[in-house]
């Protein structure tokens, strides 16, 4: 509560739900939410928690070269970490997901961290492909949004980010020792000595994390897996649609999922609260669905996604409260705890 980092996020949330609620009248939304068939919600449910199991077997196969983990214990822990980023601010459940594989598998955090970065950035590659198939609707969606800009230059500028931010994970797992020489040439010119063999063996355990891209074909496994996960939420999107009274096409919420997903990256309270609603309901006003109808639409949206996996997550989770409970969360509150806690000496 005390952290800048904290109360920036409820400024930017705050922000964004002015942008998602200016000019909305309570009861019109409150009149769709009524009229709303919510048994669609079910279907939704199952299908998204089909992408949850695909995303579990993902990690579990990077994490192969590192360790092999039971399927069980991947799809647990990544509830778990889907629980932590739904209700912790700063997306702190990838790392609380890294200190539960390590607990639990003794996985080094350097190592998981890595391949859940690899993950993001395969996430952030297919949502940057969901705004592109859509390049033609967006010229729509800035002359009605009001606040969203110029969504093309943002995707441009977003794709050329992932895109070398992947290039250079897919460079370093291929090449691993010139990396690991690049790394060291680095550390001794501009690291202090007394960090530098700590640093190193960090660097080095991350690197370990990116061996499952050391093949285009692995490489390609995780683009398509990647594929599949988020084809599975935009069904979720589909499903949910239905129990509104409007009908967009299926291109339509691929484009609203890629460009909520990304916008979610933006700091915010916890749960994406604004960052996740104000696109959503833009890009819904941008093909022509009434702003009441899609403020409720993806009201019930946001909520489906996050209450059955953060549910599920604090339930795989119970295990872990008495470590939790005798040590703390202090692990959120300083950069020595939080090393400590994570135990990046191991």
């Amino acid at each position: 509560m005390k952290r800048w980092q904290f109360w920036l996020g409820i400024l930017i949330s705050g922000l964004f739900l002015y942008l998602a609620l200016r000019g909305l009248q309570l009861q019109d939304v409150l009149g769709a939410l009524r009229g709303a068939r919510y048994a669609w919600l079910i279907p939704g449910v199952m299908v998204y928690f089909m992408g949850v199991i695909v995303r579990a077997w993902r990690w579990q196969y990077l994490l192969k070269p590192v360790k092999s983990i039971p399927f069980k214990q991947s799809f647990e822990i990544v509830t778990i970490g889907y629980m932590g980023n739904n209700i912790f601010p700063a997306r702190l459940g990838e790392v609380l997901r890294a200190v539960v594989l390590k607990r639990r598998e003794d996985v080094p955090v350097s190592a998981s961290l890595a391949t859940i970065i690899v993950e993001r950035v395969f996430d952030g590659v297919v949502m940057l492909a969901f705004v592109f198939l859509n390049l033609g609707a967006l010229s729509a969606l800035e002359g009605s949004s009001g606040f969203v800009g110029s969504i093309q230059s943002l995707a441009i500028w977003g794709a050329a980010i992932f895109l070398g931010v992947l290039a250079t994970f897919l460079l370093a797992a291929m090449f691993p020792e010139p990396t690991r020489k690049i790394a060291t040439w680095l550390a001794e010119r501009l690291v202090p000595e007394r960090f530098r063999e700590k640093l190193l063996g960090i660097g080095f355990k991350f690197l370990d994390g990116l061996e499952a891209l050391r093949s285009p074909r692995e490489a390609l496994m995780i683009f398509l897996t990647s594929v599949v996960i988020w084809l599975f939420e935009t069904c979720k999107y589909w499903f949910v649609m239905h129990a509104f009274d409007f009908q967009v096409s299926f291109f339509a919420l691929m484009l609203m999922n890629g460009i909520v997903n990304l916008a979610t990256t933006i700091p915010s309270a916890p749960g994406y609260v604004g960052t996740f609603d104000a696109p959503g309901i833009a890009v819904l006003e941008a093909f022509n669905v009434e702003k009441a109808v899609a403020a409720g639409y993806t009201l019930v949206l946001h909520v489906a996604l996050w209450f059955p996996i953060t549910a599920l997550g604090l339930y795989y989770f119970m295990p872990e409260l008495k470590y939790f409970s005798e040590h703390g969360l202090s692990w959120f509150s300083s950069k020595r705890e939080l090393e400590e806690s994570l135990e990046i000496t191991d």
